[in-house]
């Protein structure tokens, strides 16, 4: 069975048990699917198709007995010729004296290392006596830990591919190996760890990197169904003449991907199934007056809303907000843990009562001692930054509302029918009409004095900046400048013209709280601060933003910051101050200065940092993949989507016998059991 523990395996005694477990193998099918993480190739190219500086591998016969010399501490070089195809090419190995006395004249060698065109000369890395052979050609590369070598975890799969091949099931129908062309599993495994050439270790890549895009979204299309089944019942009637009479009460016109995003929701409210959306849109792209007439609506069908942010100065902006745009259509209290005392107990009870419609607040929504007479509809304001054990917390008090999640994150459409695969998405990708574009530039830190000089004059005029740095304090690691010193640089600066302020992680929520307060009210002109003013606030006369080391941040970071200023009539500025070393950074910093599109921004950040940077270190729900790579396999992706969805609503999975492993493999899994986030 695969199932046996390593031990079973020939070879396998209880100390090696004891390093793969480390290394998560603890059975037979954990080796057999612990793929190499690279390969290195050895194949024999003719010297003229070799590309200067690359790692080659080259075959011939030594000319003359090698020349050792020794310099500096315990260093050697050893040097011959080699004569490929009549031609001497010149071989140079460092530390490695021990080869002159295995290395004769008239010996065919096999060579690997790095070429230099120019000098017909190779610097070795790797070297063996004799011809090359096809098996060797390419080497499997595994992650180690510990104790542990390359040559051990071969041997233990070799031997557990010869004692259990035969039980490597085919989880794919034949339909789909036949009309993609992908080799069966047990081949597949087996070309993996051991490939005899290039062309077999790519259609064996491609059998897994279609198969694990493949589990994961039927995963994902059956939470989906689950979801859509066991909430059947949940319509809401809300009512249309009301809805059109508060969207006429607006003081602009929404624009065409705020009324197609609008109307997507309002299809999923009217459904007998929970809603579970996720609406993306650009920052200022009106995400919010969807949300305002999607509350409206389940108000007028007779339940309460909730709008749930991550922080309270967020939750007391919307509720202000809200107030001003419901005015006395709705009643709206804020529930955050600031609330407290007599005040929090009459918030709970007009909760609990019905008296209150609209419920703004922190995750303090979803405490213990909170109870709704009927929650109809609930939005969570940048939906990544909430766990899953909060919004299980909903379901956990009885309630099955439908939710709307918003993020001002753009997040490409490769990424998001990944990581939000049981989500349906909708997009706001376009500005309001009228709104200007924030002017973004480039500049060196020897022109600070200049920007500062800028602050001033528009800070007389009324206007705000922020000033944000990465760091909190001095690293001697990082050579960049921290908000500390950069508060009292500016303190220095303004002397006294100018009111600082400075935020950073390091301080507590009321304080982080009270110096924001103070921004907003325009009681502080220059806010010096780390990245923490990252989410959501809104300062209207806030119209500098100026991003210190901006090379340090990913695209979407930048695009984000960018996104706190250019909230009201008056023109906008981004200034990045950076000297990127780089490619990748000069090529960030062109970006920005050229685009204000955050889709297109995500699309260039999702291909120069990759999917796991994307949303930080901290982001749960993205899938870890052994072979699939999101960017570059994603029509793999695509396609793989596109079946999932035909195999759920076809009812492939129970009815037709050739997807019984499949759905057995499924179920073993315990997706069908799987808790419903």
């Amino acid at each position: 069975m695969l199932s046996d523990p390593v031990t079973a395996i020939n070879g396998i005694g209880e100390k090696l048990a004891e390093d793969l477990g480390d290394m998560g193998i603890q059975t037979v099918d954990d080796l057999l699917n612990y793929f190499p993480y690279r390969y290195d190739v050895f194949e024999v190219k003719p010297l003229s198709e070799l590309i200067h500086e690359d790692k080659v591998t080259i075959e011939g016969r030594i000319v003359h007995e090698p020349s050792l010399n020794f310099y500096g501490k315990k260093k050697s070089r050893l040097s011959f010729n080699v004569e490929v195809e009549g031609i001497a090419v010149k071989a140079v190995m460092f530390n490695r004296a021990f080869a002159k006395k295995q290395l004769n004249p008239g010996d065919t060698v096999t060579l690997t290392g790095k070429w230099d065109a120019y000098r017909l000369q190779i610097t070795v890395s790797n070297y063996k006596k004799g011809p090359a052979n096809e098996q060797t050609a390419i080497q499997p590369m595994y992650s180690l830990k510990g104790d542990i070598t390359n040559y051990k975890v071969k041997k233990a799969v070799r031997n557990a591919i010869k004692a259990y091949q035969h039980e490597i099931t085919e989880l794919l129908p034949e339909r789909y190996l036949s009309s993609y062309k992908l080799p069966d599993r047990a081949s597949a495994v087996m070309t993996m760890h051991f490939p005899v050439s290039r062309v077999d270790l790519k259609h064996a890549r491609r059998r897994f990197t279609y198969e694990e895009f493949l589990l994961f979204q039927l995963k994902m299309q059956l939470l989906r169904k689950i979801k859509r089944e066991s909430t059947s019942g949940n319509a809401q009637h809300y009512e249309a003449s009301r809805l059109n009479e508060f969207i006429s009460s607006f003081p602009f016109s929404f624009t065409n991907a705020q009324q197609k995003a609008l109307n997507q929701v309002l299809a999923d409210m009217k459904s007998p199934y929970r809603m579970s959306r996720l609406l993306q849109g650009d920052v200022g792209s009106g995400k919010t007056a969807v949300a305002e007439v999607s509350l409206y609506a389940s108000i007028t069908a007779g339940k309460q809303g909730a709008l749930m942010v991550p922080t309270e100065i967020l939750a007391e902006q919307h509720f202000d907000s809200l107030k001003e745009t419901f005015r006395d259509r709705a009643s709206i209290v804020l529930l955050t843990g600031s609330v407290k005392g007599k005040k929090r107990k009459e918030t709970l009870a007009a909760i609990e009562n019905h008296e209150a419609d609209i419920v703004v607040g922190t995750h303090a929504l979803i405490q213990d001692d909170v109870f709704f007479n009927d929650l109809g509809f609930v939005i969570v304001d940048e939906q990544h930054r909430f766990g899953v054990e909060q919004r299980r917390a909903l379901r956990e008090k009885g309630l099955h509302p439908d939710v709307l999640f918003m993020t001002a994150t753009p997040i490409p459409r490769t990424l998001a029918i990944t990581a939000f695969g049981d989500m349906d998405v909708s997009v706001i990708d376009e500005l309001p009409s009228g709104r200007k574009p924030i002017e973004t530039y480039w500049a060196k830190e020897n022109t600070f004095e200049r920007i500062l000089q800028f602050i001033d004059k528009r800070a007389r005029q009324g206007e705000q900046a922020y000033v944000v740095c990465p760091l909190i304090e001095e690293s001697d690691k990082l050579d960049i400048q921290n908000a500390v010193d950069l508060y009292h640089q500016l303190e220095e600066f303004y002397t006294d013209s100018l009111r600082i302020g400075l935020m950073h992680g390091r301080l507590s929520t009321d304080e982080k709280d009270s110096i924001m307060k103070q921004f907003a009210n325009g009681e502080v002109d220059v806010l010096v601060s780390t990245t923490v003013v990252e989410v959501g606030v809104n300062v209207i006369n806030a119209t500098i933003m100026v991003i210190y080391d901006a090379e340090r941040f990913g695209l979407s970071q930048l695009h984000q910051l960018r996104g706190r200023v250019g909230r009201g009539e008056k023109q906008s500025y981004c200034i990045l101050i950076a000297d990127p070393k780089g490619e990748t950074g000069k090529e960030r910093m062109r970006i920005m200065t050229e685009t204000n599109n955050g889709f297109e921004l995500s699309e260039q950040d999702l291909k120069l940092r990759g999917p796991g940077d994307f949303f930080g270190k901290k982001q749960s729900g993205l899938p870890e993949f052994k072979v699939a790579d999101m960017i570059h396999d994603y029509r793999a992706l695509e396609t793989a989507r596109g079946d999932a969805e035909e195999m759920i609503e076809n009812g492939m999975l129970e009815n037709d016998p050739a997807f019984r492993d499949l759905q057995r493999y499924l179920e073993d899994e315990a997706v069908l059991h799987e808790k419903l986030e």
